[in-house]
């Protein structure tokens, strides 16, 4: 079989032929570092995780680049610093609040069990290369300068004549349709309600650049400049594979089009656009008001990363996902089952039916239900470790889940002594007593010919 990826400009699923197989190349907007990732931040981490690895299986890890960015330059991280470190000079409180923000992601994804991209860029370490943007902007007649602001004119996009591709094909959209349905600044020095920043003034006291020429005083970027530039920087005019969540097709996406294809007139920015669908909490949308807003870093609090890089993984990434407790009771029994297993075994080749599922635009439940039929578990090893999943021993994952619930695995043991002394002398009510004090230590038993076992109860 063939990988085959759904692209969002076409809207059709369609064989995936890389630029150039010897330097497959894939970018995916990566976090602004202000504040703990929220577990809808997870999933385009984890979707596009899978999509490296299985690229690598596909074509060798060394001709695989994964680039994703890290924004360090935004009014938020500027609010946050401000709020955290008042103290200080607002540059070196953004400092702070960057550095802290970078690691405090890192962890989190790390222990979701991802790979760290190829090349990780900073917004902030790339300004010469965005002002090399909007000069190319400018000279082409897709920008101007109005009152040391930078804009770029969508109306001119649609006006040129030759390869460049129409603003609003991505996210399917007239001009008039993408007015209607945005918040547009409806600034006095646009020329057109659509036209969108890609310099700015900065206010005292804010991060500031030397700005593009034409402008005298310093400024900074716009959002959308920034991926435009790490792209090519890292990945070229043209690649091969573009990713992030499906709220960034507008106008996120669309304007990073615009601006690089009118920059380098290209009709194309990247061959496949791939989009994760939205995350909700037990059927409602995550927000801080409805006092459902959850982080990473509170679900590894109370659940292995590998649990919830499974629990991610069961729905289809394009297909909305509804986050549950017991979506995650059932992903934490999966995987005991799977670290029984597979886990101290030696892995063989990864099995044919999971890397077929994945080769069709990344089926996840369908590579899950082929997991769940390996009766091989040299296959069933590798196809695990493939995945990002066994991350440790079967001894390892067990002793850590008793940590976690605050079971003394001792106490078990003498229980567990204590209720076969009682049913060998057929006093099953003391027997009884027993299993039901276990039980409420959050401990399942299990009875056979050989004796009894137990385990953490879900």
């Amino acid at each position: 079989m063939e990988l085959r990826l759904y692209d969002t400009l076409t809207k059709n699923k369609r064989p995936f032929v890389p630029l150039d197989p010897l330097n497959v190349r894939m970018y995916v907007c990566g976090p602004t570092v202000y504040d703990f990732a929220h577990i809808g931040n997870a999933r385009p981490v984890i979707v596009f995780d899978v999509l490296f690895r299985l690229l690598r299986h596909l074509y060798g890890a060394e001709r695989v680049k994964y680039v994703r960015n890290i924004t360090d330059v935004d009014d938020k991280i500027n609010d946050r610093a401000a709020r955290d470190f008042p103290g200080l000079p607002l540059n070196e409180a953004i400092r702070k609040v960057t550095e802290e923000t970078g690691r405090q992601f890192h962890r989190d994804v790390d222990a979701l069990g991802a790979l760290r991209p190829t090349i990780e860029p900073r917004a902030t370490e790339h300004i010469g290369e965005m002002c090399e943007i909007i000069e190319k902007l400018v000279a082409g007649g897709f920008a101007y300068v109005a009152e040391d602001h930078v804009l770029f004119s969508p109306q001119a996009m649609n006006a040129a004549n030759g390869v460049l591709p129409r603003y609003g094909a991505l996210a399917n959209r007239s001009l008039d349709e993408m007015i209607a349905g945005a918040r547009v600044d409806l600034a006095p020095y646009k020329r057109d309600a659509t036209d969108f920043v890609l310099w700015k003034p900065s206010k005292p006291g804010e991060p500031s650049w030397p700005s593009p020429p034409g402008i005298k005083t310093g400024g900074r970027p716009g959002w959308h400049m920034e991926c435009s530039a790490m792209a090519w920087k890292h990945l070229g005019e043209h690649f091969d594979i573009h990713g992030g969540g499906i709220d960034l097709v507008f106008p996120h996406h669309e304007n990073e089009v615009a601006q690089s294809c009118c920059a380098f007139h290209q009709p194309r920015m990247a061959n496949y656009w791939m989009h994760n669908g939205f995350l909700q909490i037990e059927s409602e949308k995550m927000s801080k008001s409805l006092g459902n807003f959850v982080t990473i870093r509170d679900l590894l609090a109370d659940w292995p990363g590998e649990v919830l890089r499974l629990n991610m993984l069961k729905t289809h990434y394009r297909s909305p996902i509804d986050w549950t407790v017991k979506g995650l009771e059932d992903s934490a029994k999966t995987l005991d089952d799977w670290y029984r297993a597979a886990a101290d075994v030696q892995p063989g080749e990864p099995a044919a039916p999971v890397i077929e599922a994945l080769l069709d635009d990344l089926n996840t439940p369908q590579m899950i239900a082929a997991l769940h039929s390996l009766r091989d578990d040299a296959s069933l090893s590798a196809s695990l470790r493939l995945l990002g999943f066994l991350s440790e021993s079967a001894a390892q994952w067990e002793s850590r889940k008793r940590q976690a619930t605050g079971i003394d695995a001792n106490e078990v043991n003498r229980l567990i002594s204590e209720r076969s002394a009682a049913r060998a002398r057929k006093d099953f009510k003391e027997s009884d007593r027993i299993r039901d004090q276990l039980a409420a230590m959050g401990v399942a038993i299990k009875d056979s010919k050989d004796g009894t076992t137990w385990e953490i109860a879900r």
